[in-house]
């Protein structure tokens, strides 16, 4: 029986991995069809400033960036937004991350870019888990100093019954026995 409850805990685990894969996987294409899709959006919008300039140049007029392509510059701006936050979620989902100065991808947990050797910032998950890692040791240290504390103090009252049983001519056997006992 005991091997089966593993069999099926093994496949559950299996299966959830597997599950949250395929999720990430199906995230990420279709993080990368979004990307597509403003790059597509941005080349448009290039063609259509770049016919305004050349009908200007045609007519033999001047063109004033600021009214005539200023909103078409905008909106690449806002689409190019878009798609750093697309590689960004994209990121977040493998373990890469992209170097601060050549962006150069790179494993999560490196410290330093394989490429041009930039040290690179800790990343949040890895700020928590130090976080969590320094909770526990604290955790830890509190409880072994009440656990040292307790037998300080239990180590004073074997002396002190060891004392008294000395003073009253009881062997101090007898005396930490029952102290140990009433314990």
């Amino acid at each position: 029986m005991e091997f089966f409850d593993k069999l099926t805990k093994k496949a559950s685990e299996t299966y959830k991995g597997a599950a949250e894969k395929t999720g990430k996987i199906a995230k990420e294409a279709k993080l990368k069809m979004k990307i597509n899709e403003n790059k597509s959006k941005i080349n448009n919008l290039y063609q259509e400033i770049g016919k305004k300039v050349y009908q200007k140049h045609v007519d033999n007029e001047e063109i004033d960036v600021k009214k005539e392509i200023e909103e078409e510059c905008a909106q690449i701006d806002i689409l190019s937004a878009e798609i750093d936050e697309y590689h960004k979620e994209i990121l977040s989902l493998s373990d890469v991350k992209v170097c601060v100065q050549c962006k150069e991808p790179m494993d999560k947990n490196s410290k330093f870019c394989p490429k041009c050797g930039v040290e690179q910032p800790v990343v949040e998950e890895e700020k928590e888990e130090t976080e969590a890692l320094e909770v526990e040791v604290v955790e830890q240290e509190s409880t072994t100093e009440e656990t040292s504390k307790e037998a300080q103090a239990q180590d004073a009252t074997v002396e002190e019954n060891q004392e008294e049983a000395s003073i009253q001519g009881e062997p101090a056997q007898l005396k930490d026995e029952e102290s140990q006992n009433n314990q």
